[in-house]
């Protein structure tokens, strides 16, 4: 009887590629799949080529074969469509979390599927378990690494058959395997930000996609302090780039995003960090995807509102419109519509939803 094939779906970072590794190692029959979600020719500022190069030489250190498949049509009309009509909305949309649902457990999935894969891998830092109920998706051992935040929003369905190999360790635990590997990665950096963005200011990336529209900078009293260059440019809590300094009765101290007034678009900032407007211990979201759905939710539980943030103590409310209703034991800062908020039992990665109404304290 032939090995179980593995699917792994290579980025030519370290992460997959020990992926890779540990599974051939383990006695699998490995196959390396390459995901081009966006063209060079469209933008010129995404690394998809040299990082194309760069699954190849793994391969070919491995000898495992490699495909490669262009998903650019459906990531830009799944996820980069809805990142600019959020955006123009005033939100602040993750990409990531729609790239894992729409892409990389979908179409990545399917052709996976296709080309005789018994199972699929990723590189992320996630722990999968399998049982009779479905899949349970966990916490990595690497809590600074965890990535079960970006895969919130994947369908249960999708997440069988689907292993994530450096799950159970650190990253100086990857990085020494694939120095002892001789992978020809071993060194290369994290990537980070997103692909089409690459290394441009994002306001001038933004620019090219939605009409700037200034208005006015105001204070919490709604005094005039300087001019904003388009809503859709800030986020709540940002300090940097307001433009703002040297206002006549004001502190010698940074200003903040606390709020945005769309109805006559002012950028509304404050020079206190924990402003009420920016404090929020209540939020709802909606549609909120359930990995799993506990048949009665626990009364305590753990949530983030962004990637790497500690775990925060809360409680939750699966409401009969589909919406969940999260109430923090403690005031969380900046939390913004378009982000998720994602539940956690434990280690268990119960499921997220998108924010979509947040509850300040002002």
């Amino acid at each position: 009887m032939s090995a179980p094939h593995v699917v792994v779906g290579l980025s030519g970072g370290v992460d997959s590629s020990v992926s890779a590794y540990l599974l051939k190692e383990q006695g699998y029959r490995v196959s390396g799949l390459f995901m081009v979600n966006w063209t060079e020719d469209e933008q010129g500022y995404c690394t998809a080529a040299d990082d194309f190069q760069d699954a190849r030489a793994v391969c070919e250190e491995l000898d495992i074969p490699l495909h490669r498949v262009d998903f650019s049509r459906e990531y830009r009309e799944r996820v980069f469509a809805r990142f600019i009509e959020d955006y123009a909305a005033g939100k602040t949309p993750n990409p990531d979390v729609l790239c894992n649902r729409e892409v990389k457990f979908a179409p990545f999935r399917e052709h996976a599927l296709r080309l005789g894969a018994d199972f699929i891998a990723t590189g992320h830092y996630a722990r999968i378990t399998h049982g009779g109920d479905g899949a349970h998706l966990l916490r990595a051992v690497d809590d600074n690494k965890d990535q079960t935040y970006f895969l919130a929003a994947v369908a249960r369905a999708q997440l069988e058959r689907v292993l994530f190999p450096v799950g159970g360790l650190h990253k100086p635990e990857v990085r020494a395997v694939a120095t002892r590997a001789g992978l020809p990665v071993h060194r290369k950096k994290d990537s980070t930000g997103i692909c089409f963005i690459g290394e441009r200011e994002f306001r001038d990336f933004l620019a090219a996609y939605l009409k700037p529209n200034p208005g006015d900078i105001v204070d919490d009293a709604g005094r005039v302090i300087g001019r904003h260059q388009g809503l859709m440019y800030y986020t709540l809590g940002q300090r940097r780039g307001l433009g703002v300094g040297g206002t006549r009765g004001a502190r010698d101290a940074p200003w903040y995003v606390v709020a945005k007034d769309a109805a006559r678009n002012r950028l509304v900032a404050s020079q206190d960090a924990a402003h009420p407007l920016l404090m929020t211990r209540e939020l709802s979201a909606t549609p909120f995807h359930w990995i799993r759905r506990p048949t009665t939710l626990p009364s305590r539980l753990h949530a983030r509102i962004r990637h790497r943030q500690p775990l925060q103590a809360c409680s939750a409310e699966a409401l009969a419109d589909g919406r969940v209703r999260v109430r923090f034991e403690h005031a969380q800062r900046a939390a913004v519509a378009g982000q998720y908020v994602v539940l956690y039992d434990g280690d268990e990665c119960l499921g997220g939803g998108e924010i979509e109404d947040t509850m300040p304290l002002a």
